[in-house]
């Protein structure tokens, strides 16, 4: 038996973007930028797709741009936002203390370019607090970042809320939705948005390939220069294949993302309802104000890394926190901003779901990780010096 329960890292592709793909890797190959027949059938596909995650987006197809993924649309947004702030002399930019890497080295590079970083408390659930953003604001901010549902915790933030002060006070509002879309029905034009990263692997679509909303009016600066492709702001060939796979996967996704929600919420929330069930366990980010397929949990008295490996050699895919960080031997930041000790925040699980998953594996991961918590502790030194009272429990 083989679990996939980490699709929060990506998703498996599509029949139905594999097979969008194939026609433009074999019949439909030419260049969009070329004049001729080839290429302007290309460009016409390409057009196709922009205008499809447009209306799914609730935004003009002018308003779209292809990157590579979420990490580039990330920066291209925040770096155009803080250029555009510096000629006007506001070089204050407001995030949170749980975004992904992508935005926070960003502002770690722009903080070293004399940027003000203000990074909003996300509290125990995970969760921004809208006043605590109204207060933050000043006459010198250039824009405000903050996700609209975190990659580890799968908190989903107030976003509407978030963007309706952002517009009040004139200050651009950028949302690394990599996580949500796809997974949540999003209208930009409601929720106050002004520009949006997304990335076709987190929902279907391939790797290597993601979009940038970027509400008209608004200045995009280029970071890749060369040709004029993406209306002169994103140089490069643009990917035919790959955009015509995310544009077929967004389609897909979004047209059953009710029929899925109504699956994924009653397993995420059995699955939640038996690992808690394991002794001095606790559930990171809020019990409701989550995707409708995540799951992050800690441990007291393990190491994550254990219970990953332990957990696979049972069949079931699952990480620690984001795919990204794999390699570092840090705790999950995320963890350690809501409130999470070190200790603590080492043995964390994140269960990242699919509606390909069933109630049965639902059951059989529960059963597996009571046993391999139990197991690991067994072992563990530490969690001996706790259930024999030399040192005290952090979770109860």
């Amino acid at each position: 038996m083989m679990i996939y329960a980490d699709n929060a890292a990506t998703t498996k592709m599509t029949k139905t973007a594999i097979n969008a793909m194939l026609p433009y890797m074999d019949i439909t190959y030419g260049n969009p930028s070329s004049l001729h027949s080839a290429g302007q059938r290309a460009a016409e596909a390409l057009a196709d797709a922009r205008q499809t995650v447009a209306d799914i987006l609730g935004c003009a197809a002018r308003e779209i741009y292809f990157t590579s993924g979420g990490s580039e649309s990330d920066n291209q947004a925040i770096l155009s936002a803080a250029e555009a702030g510096a000629k006007k002399n506001k070089r204050h930019i407001i995030s949170t203390s749980i975004e992904h890497h992508a935005v926070l080295h960003t502002l770690n590079k722009l903080e070293k370019q004399g940027f003000e970083i203000t990074l909003l408390d996300a509290h125990e659930n995970g969760i921004v607090r809208p006043d605590e953003l109204e207060k933050a604001i000043r006459p010198d901010t250039a824009l405000v970042t903050v996700m609209y549902a975190n990659n580890e915790i799968g908190t989903v933030q107030p976003v509407r809320e978030l963007g309706r002060i952002c517009r009040e006070h004139g200050v651009i509002f950028h949302t690394d939705a990599v996580q949500a879309v796809g997974h949540i029905k999003i209208n930009v034009a409601d929720e106050n948005i002004d520009m949006l990263s997304l990335s076709a692997h987190k929902f279907g679509g391939p790797k290597g390939i993601g979009a940038l909303y970027v509400k008209r009016g608004i200045t995009l600066t280029s970071i890749i220069e060369g040709g004029a492709q993406e209306r002169g702001k994103r140089a490069g060939t643009e990917n035919v294949p790959a955009i015509m796979g995310m544009a077929a996967a967004l389609k897909e996704s979004y047209d059953m993302i009710d029929e899925a929600c109504s699956k994924l919420i009653p397993m995420r929330d059995r699955l939640i309802e038996g690992i808690l069930k394991i002794p001095h366990s606790i559930l990171n980010g809020d019990r409701y104000e989550r995707l409708p397929g995540n799951v992050n949990v800690c441990f007291e008295g393990i190491e994550g890394e254990s219970l990953l490996l332990i957990l696979d050699s049972k069949g079931i895919c699952a990480s620690s926190g984001s795919a990204c960080t794999s390699g570092s031997l840090d705790p999950s930041h995320v963890l350690l901003a809501i409130g999470r000790p070190h200790e603590v925040a080492h043995g964390s699980l994140r269960l990242s779901l699919s509606h390909e998953n069933t109630e049965e594996e639902i059951e059989y991961m529960i059963e597996n990780i009571a046993w391999t918590v139990s197991y690991l502790r067994s072992m563990s030194p530490v969690w001996r010096d706790l259930e024999e009272g030399r040192k005290e429990h952090v979770i109860q």
